[in-house]
């Protein structure tokens, strides 16, 4: 391997070498005994699962809060109400009604 090559392996690797670190000394527990090995596997599925409840969640996926503002201030389009088209699901369950797009110079008002 040259300097410039980068390294190959990383998480990946970590990762095997953590999981084949646990799967040791479970084989010993089952080999002990079949019933405390279940036990084990149990107790360890409960507490990952707690933790995992336990973890905030964070607010990168939450939806944003409405601004006053549209995202670009290149275009503008305000909603009509005259329907450009009706589409329909295939079974009949669903329709999504388009709404023909007026494009203007700046935000404008509702009133």
């Amino acid at each position: 391997m040259t300097a410039e090559e980068p390294s190959v392996g990383g998480r990946a690797a970590g990762g095997c070498v953590l999981v084949v670190g646990a799967l040791v000394p479970l084989a010993g527990v089952f080999a002990a005994s079949r019933d405390a090995g279940v036990l084990t596997v149990w107790g360890l599925a409960v507490a990952a699962c707690w933790r995992e409840w336990r973890r905030p969640v964070s607010d990168s996926s939450a939806t944003p809060p409405p601004g006053e503002e549209p995202l670009s201030d290149d275009v503008y389009a305000r909603d009509g109400v005259v329907i450009d088209r009706v589409e329909r699901s295939p079974e009949g369950v669903m329709c999504i009604i388009h709404p023909v797009r007026e494009e203007v110079d700046g935000p404008q008002d509702p009133a």
